[in-house]
């Protein structure tokens, strides 16, 4: 199976420098995200910590991702600095929380994203990317005029809003958030996000209405549509049933779920007596169970 990605056609009818102008003008007010700072991201940092440029921790062929994205040659993976959550058991803090990286032009992102496809990278895998939508924009404008042409992974913690997610319309083919709780009171003590239920819900809505269901080529490498993570956290603190029966009733009982069992009590968890062992096999089982229980399918 052959699909081109979405953002040649967009290049190709002219519409896309159109949609950078648009995207670039979110940065002087900014409400990319459900934060809605409101800052001039020329001058001023919000939540996020990040500027008028997206600032870039590593990017490399990532052969650790789901299967159906790494394949044998390794998914192209951009690793963001900064990101919209604070999860305290972030295993990737130091990327996350940490403000390393470094500042990068949209046309030096573009350029990466061209050594990743030169590589025999499947796809180009944005990790962390909800606060830089604006700057995914521009450089993928600048990539497919380079000639990229391998999907766009769009992989976040979900906590992404329907305005920003609208401005990747028509570029994004696959759509990869994590789910991560079913109540905002979990939400908010652990990873300091308001209304998160709210806001994941509608952004996980968008995204299936832009993407549809997973597509899988011949080769079992991911084409286009949504992929939903959800990691367990130890005493079913996650709220797995209340995901799984949004998902199989409001977005579709094909939707593809990948329940993941690496937690471990990294970064802060400690401070919190509830999170601060190990995952234990109980509580994976009763995850999967859960996601049976309901039709749905675990990728």
């Amino acid at each position: 199976m052959s699909i081109a990605p979405k953002y040649l056609k967009l290049l190709e009818t002219g519409e896309f420098a159109g949609r950078v102008m648009q995207a670039n003008l979110r940065l002087f007010k900014c409400a990319i995200c459900p934060h809605k700072c409101g800052v001039n991201r020329k001058n001023e940092h919000g939540f996020c910590k990040t500027g008028i440029l997206a600032r870039v921790n590593s990017h490399f062929a990532h052969p650790g991702e789901e299967k159906i994205l790494s394949g044998t040659n390794g998914s192209g993976t951009v690793f963001f600095s900064g990101c919209n959550m604070r999860c305290a058991y972030c295993q990737n803090f130091e990327i996350s929380q940490g403000g390393g990286g470094y500042e990068t032009r949209p046309e030096t992102l573009a350029r990466m994203m061209i050594k990743l496809q030169s590589e025999g990278c499947h796809n180009i895998n944005f990790v962390s990317p909800s606060h830089v939508i604006p700057q995914i924009v521009e450089a993928v404008f600048h990539a497919a005029k380079s000639g990229l042409k391998i999907p766009i992974v769009y992989n976040s913690g979900g906590y992404d809003s329907k305005d920003g997610l609208e401005l990747l319309d028509g570029i994004v083919d696959i759509y990869m958030p994590d789910m991560k709780y079913g109540d905002d009171e979990s939400a908010f003590k652990y990873s300091g996000v308001k209304d998160y239920v709210k806001y994941n819900r509608e952004a996980v809505t968008e995204m299936h209405g832009q993407a549809g269901d997973l597509v899988v080529g011949r080769d079992g490498i991911a084409r286009s549509g949504l992929i939903v993570r959800h990691l367990v956290l130890p005493g079913g603190l996650a709220g797995t049933e209340n995901i799984v029966k949004f998902l199989a009733g409001n977005i579709s009982k094909n939707a593809s779920v990948n329940i993941m069992a690496q937690y471990w009590p990294a970064h802060k968890a400690s401070e919190y007596p509830e999170l601060s062992d190990k995952l234990k096999n109980s509580d994976y089982e009763a995850a999967l169970k859960m996601v049976g229980k309901y039709g749905l399918a675990v990728n």
